[in-house]
């Protein structure tokens, strides 16, 4: 029984820190589709793009990948600023967002993802960095710290953000802006603006959380297509536009997954994680802590 009991306070912890490195990925699309409505299927593509210029970045100048997706952070938010002018002339603004929009995003994920196996093949990547072999042993718990920083960089992250989102100006009308488009207007504010800066600022999450995932695992480009259906799970769980509520649903779903996997082999955590948000949803449909 105390095996047992060690077991599973080590997959307590382990899915505590997956469920930190889900909000880091998550969080973009909590912006995105929580609150812009825009149904951004290629997020985890810019994920991927993310841990791929930690890649180049840390072989070629040995560069700490965490670090070098910080000063990448402008860089992705002006990609993300200018998708998403193409995606508002083009479809937003004529009102064919709901169906061809989303064909937009579908094929800029295939594009992003077949650019990069032109450029670097199907091998898989790493990267190097001094905290990505040691690990902190804490009583009966392991804490590797290729997990814990991540983890505590993704709920700095979070924090931030939060912050951002409701003590200025900007971060208040991007939650408005999917709401009340013309209470916005009446305020001077201009919600093709506004949005803009949001996408940008989801895109530059998305890099950031590239860095982690090449942390975490190696990469090669197909990988993010496993995190498609766990973003938006996250994101709906949680309740649309909820910060707290997707760090919430990602700490519960990575726990739910480090058990399963544990216990019952990792071939189970995905039907156990998506039968809790079906449940969720049956009997909480706006998430918990939905608007």
């Amino acid at each position: 029984m105390e095996v047992s009991l060690d077991l599973l306070l080590s997959a307590v912890v382990a899915g505590i820190l997956l469920g930190g490195f889900y909000a880091a990925v998550s969080i973009g699309i909590s912006i995105s589709f929580g609150m812009l409505d825009i149904v951004n299927i290629a997020h985890p593509a810019f994920i991927i793009l993310g841990a791929y210029a930690a890649y180049i970045v840390n072989s070629t100048f040995g560069l700490d990948p965490i670090l070098t997706a910080i000063i990448m952070l402008p860089v992705f938010y002006l990609l993300g600023a200018g998708v998403y002018q193409v995606y508002y002339a083009v479809f937003e603004r004529r009102g064919d967002e709901a169906l061809r929009g989303l064909a937009f995003f579908f094929g800029l994920l295939f594009i992003i993802e077949v650019g990069l196996v032109l450029v670097f093949g199907v091998d898989y990547r790493f990267v190097e960095a001094p905290y990505i072999g040691p690990t902190f042993r804490f009583g009966m718990v392991d804490l590797p710290l290729r997990m814990l920083v991540p983890f505590v960089v993704s709920m700095v992250l979070v924090v931030l953000l939060q912050l951002y989102l409701s003590r200025t100006f900007i971060g208040r009308a991007i939650m408005a802006v999917s709401q009340d488009r013309l209470a916005l207007q009446l305020m001077s504010a201009n919600p093709g603006k506004i949005k803009r800066i949001a996408f940008g600022i989801s895109i530059a999450t998305a890099s950031l959380a590239g860095a982690f995932l090449i942390i975490i695992q190696p990469v090669e480009p197909s990988v993010g297509r496993d995190y498609i259906g766990r973003v938006f799970a996250i994101t709906v769980l949680g309740g649309l536009g909820s910060f707290p509520g997707m760090v919430a649903a990602a700490l519960l779903l990575g726990i739910v997954e480090s058990i399963t996997a544990t216990f019952y082999g990792p071939s189970w955590s995905p039907a156990v994680a998506f039968g809790i948000l079906l449940l969720t949803l049956a009997f909480r449909p706006s998430g918990i802590m939905g608007r």
